[in-house]
């Protein structure tokens, strides 16, 4: 499943900010990741055994993706983690190495997003339902493009 491999890659991803925010010195900004990763985690596993139950796959199938999509980012945290954790007091930057590893990650959720994801549900919609977005899809996703403008506002970066 398309959304399985995406989903996976982007965790892995999440993995990887988390281990360069870890290598950091900087103790806000592994806490700002980790608790940024952990708060959506759990609408992401929801989202993925739904798009799953969807395609009619059987609960242990299910279950098989739900843990490969469970240990993508632990895996990615730990590798990048010690990775950059040794080679970052020579070459690197942490703070660097931490920047790029979190636009990295933003990146493959934006890429998840608008390649896989979308065109699965734009397909959905032309075989029986509407093309457009109803009003609750429309509010949604308002507050959704809105809520980082909302929180930027008065912060200090």
């Amino acid at each position: 499943m398309t959304a399985t491999l995406g989903l996976v890659v982007h965790a892995a991803a999440d993995g990887i900010a988390l281990g360069a925010a870890a290598a950091s010195t900087q103790t806000e900004v592994e806490m700002i990741v980790f608790v940024a990763i952990m708060l959506h985690k759990a609408p992401a596993a929801f989202g993925l055994v739904t798009i799953l139950l969807h395609h009619g796959l059987d609960k242990k199938r299910i279950r098989r993706h739900l843990i490969i999509f469970s240990m993508a980012a632990p895996v990615g945290a730990l590798l990048t983690f010690f990775c950059i954790g040794q080679e970052s007091k020579e070459t690197l930057s942490s703070m660097n190495a931490t920047g790029a590893a979190m636009l990295f990650s933003a990146g493959t959720f934006l890429y998840v997003a608008t390649v896989h994801v979308l065109p699965e549900l734009m397909v959905k919609a032309s075989r029986g339902g509407s093309d457009t977005f109803n009003p609750l899809q429309l509010l949604c996703l308002v507050c959704g493009t809105v809520t980082p403008l909302m929180l930027s506002v008065h912060h200090g970066h």
